[in-house]
């Protein structure tokens, strides 16, 4: 297995192995991915709340095996682009919206920073969920994703918190005693706290409008957005 860092294309061929392995099982809902199926609802609604995405274009950056993608191009958005580095999970992305006539969709394996000097102020909403905590240099990411963004369009990111509470609930609990997902999948040390996310984005040129927590009741087994930003999170952003 490859895991060599390739720093200077921020890009972190371990990470882009770990969910190529898995890249057969996105479509999953019973398996590792099944998170990700049940906080989709959550967030597309977060995002169509604020941006309303019928009619608008879109570009999903880090979008795997196409979840989010494909949801909000049935949402009504005119046409949505998804790009990651993993390419498999491409071409399961690909396959999936084959399979169920989603024509206004495409996919492309490129980075986002290529992206953003091939097609500056292209897309009317960005999103760039769960990658910022898998790249070496997340603030190049929302960089481009500022870069990306129509002057009045709308930028969105979610992450993890990095505190004692996140590394028990993410780390040791979701990873370890409930399973949620591949014992591995997070580096604690790489979880964004929102002031450092926030700092990121004013950097960036964009001021962020709103955030929301999400948290999961392993009782209920329930997903819900609340106020607290404690461990998993996203913001909602507009260019300054």
């Amino acid at each position: 297995m490859n895991t060599e860092t390739h720093d200077s294309a921020n890009v972190d061929a371990a990470e882009i192995d770990k969910f190529s392995r898995l890249a057969h099982k996105w479509w999953d809902k019973t398996s590792e991915f099944k998170p990700l199926h049940d906080i989709n609802p959550l967030r597309l609604g977060y995002i169509d709340g604020h941006a309303g995405l019928a009619g608008k274009t879109v570009l999903d950056v880090g979008c795997g095996g196409g979840i989010l993608s494909e949801s909000m191009a049935k949402l009504g958005a005119a046409a949505v682009t998804g790009i990651d580095m993993a390419e498999k999970s491409l071409k399961i992305a690909k396959l999936h919206a084959l399979e169920e006539n989603v024509g206004n969709i495409s996919y492309r394996h490129i980075r986002v920073e290529e992206l953003a000097e091939e097609m500056p102020h292209a897309f009317d909403v960005v999103t760039c969920m769960e990658l910022l905590e898998h790249v070496p240099d997340p603030a190049a990411i929302i960089r481009s994703c500022a870069e990306l963004v129509k002057p009045d369009g709308m930028v969105f990111f979610s992450t993890i918190n990095r505190n004692p509470k996140s590394y028990a609930h993410a780390i040791v609990g979701a990873e370890y005693l409930l399973g949620l997902v591949p014992r591995g999948t997070h580096d604690w040390q790489k979880f964004i706290t929102p002031a450092e996310l926030a700092r990121m984005c004013r950097q960036a040129g964009l001021d962020v409008i709103d955030s929301k927590g999400m948290t999961y009741n392993p009782l209920t087994k329930i997903y819900r957005l609340d106020d607290n930003t404690d461990v998993n999170y996203q913001i909602a952003c507009r260019p300054q």
